[in-house]
């Protein structure tokens, strides 16, 4: 009998990332066939799951991908004690599943933010394994030296750990206001602001540009979101080194495929 991870099943569901859902299971919130499941549990095709005392139907979902421009303001957790904007309040809904947020931004940075409806896939985009790199822009008030630069792509103590830009290059500016192009293989809470900090720029506006080779359109407007063409959706999955899965129907805004591509060449990333 073929059996898969219980972590992925949900995952592969859009109930959340892996991660998330090994948090689940640890903290109870899951059963198989009546009982508490335990992490590393597997499940076959006719085993009943149940989340929070709710049945899971076993299906083939359709794997969506959205690409937003985030405002600067706007969290990316699904619910908020003060009730702040989040990601998830203007997307559409889906039947059986949830969006999932791919490498969250925090509430004072914009741009590129990434949700799928495939766990799987989210879980591969984020994984440090998968050897994806984050290119930001970043407006800071004032110009870094030669050594400065040196310093942040060899890397500096941040509590305790050492963190770096894989690429920094000066974009232009003047006075108390010049742009950096840098990239950045996790993104860590704060990161980019931290490494300038470090050096004692500070950063007063930064924007995530591109996620691997996803990038952000300049046509979509801010705080605007659009889905992720067909094509595009399964050219991701193939470099990612995963099953294409079923894709949904092509929808009205997303006809002319071709000249609305969101992909630049990429190169060749690991097997998962």
């Amino acid at each position: 009998m073929v059996t898969e991870k219980l972590q992925k099943v949900l995952a592969d569901l859009g109930t959340g990332s892996r991660r998330e859902m090994e948090r689940w299971i640890e903290a109870g919130r899951v059963e198989v066939n009546g009982e508490p499941a335990t992490l590393g549990s597997r499940v076959a095709e006719d085993d009943r799951i149940r989340v929070d005392g709710k049945s899971l139907r076993r299906r083939t979902a359709n794997a969506r991908v959205l690409l937003m421009n985030k405002a600067e303001g706007v969290i990316c957790t699904r619910a908020d004690p003060e009730r702040r904007p989040t990601c998830f309040d203007s997307l559409p809904k889906l039947s059986g599943g949830r969006w999932i947020g791919v490498g969250r931004l925090d509430i004072n940075t914009s741009g590129l933010l990434l949700l799928v409806s495939d766990g799987t896939l989210a879980n591969r985009l984020m994984h440090p394994s998968t050897g994806i790199d984050r290119e930001y822009a970043a407006r800071v008030d004032r110009r870094l030296n030669e050594k400065q630069l040196a310093a942040l792509q060899q890397g500096v103590m941040l509590d305790g750990d050492v963190a770096s830009f894989s690429d920094i290059r000066y974009y232009d500016g003047q006075d108390r206001n010049h742009w950096y192009h840098l990239t950045l293989m996790e993104g860590r809470n704060r990161e980019v602001r931290r490494l300038f900090a470090s050096q004692g720029v500070q950063v007063s506006r930064l924007k995530r540009v591109r996620y691997g080779p996803v990038v952000l359109p300049s046509t979509l407007r801010r705080g605007r979101w659009m889905e992720v063409g067909r094509n595009d959706v399964a050219s991701l999955y193939r470099l990612l080194r995963l099953k294409v899965p079923v894709l949904p129907p092509r929808s009205r805004r997303n006809r002319n495929e071709k000249s609305s591509s969101v992909l630049i060449p990429y190169p060749e990333l690991p097997a998962g």
